[in-house]
């Protein structure tokens, strides 16, 4: 009797995330560093606030897809996103003329800022628990 080679569940499911995040972070970049030919390419309009708005967004879903694949904690995985999201989005505002308002990359870099601390804590805590879950 032969046997099908198969693909493990977990080999597929990894493989197809890192795929995923791939495309994700390289057609997030594109907007970021070129949204000129990115709006071209996509028959889109070239506004240059918005698509690095929308390249931030590409960027911080390709992260998270990488994050879980080495992070287990649910929690974990998504304050990492919401501080590198809205770092870079707060840097869009910051830096690009013609979106928001003046006050967007201070209240941006502020939501960052907080979920820099919860991410800290609840890594802080997490690791703890680990801890003394070995010692049982």
């Amino acid at each position: 009797m032969t046997t099908r080679a198969h693909t493990p569940p977990a080999a597929f499911t990894s493989t197809a995330t890192i795929a995923g995040a791939v495309m994700m972070l390289v057609i997030g970049a594109w907007c970021r560093l070129d949204p000129t030919g990115f709006a071209a390419w996509a028959n889109w309009p070239d506004h240059e606030h918005f698509l690095h708005d929308a390249g931030v967004f590409q960027v911080g879903i390709g992260l998270l897809m990488l994050t879980a694949l080495v992070q287990r904690d649910a929690l974990t995985v998504v304050l990492t996103g919401f501080v590198v999201v809205n770092t870079l989005h707060g840097v869009n505002h910051a830096v690009d003329t013609g979106g928001g308002h003046p006050s967007d990359p201070w209240i941006l870099f502020g939501a960052a800022a907080l979920g820099a601390v919860a991410l800290l804590v609840r890594v802080r805590s997490t690791r703890h628990a680990d801890e003394q879950e070995v010692q049982r």
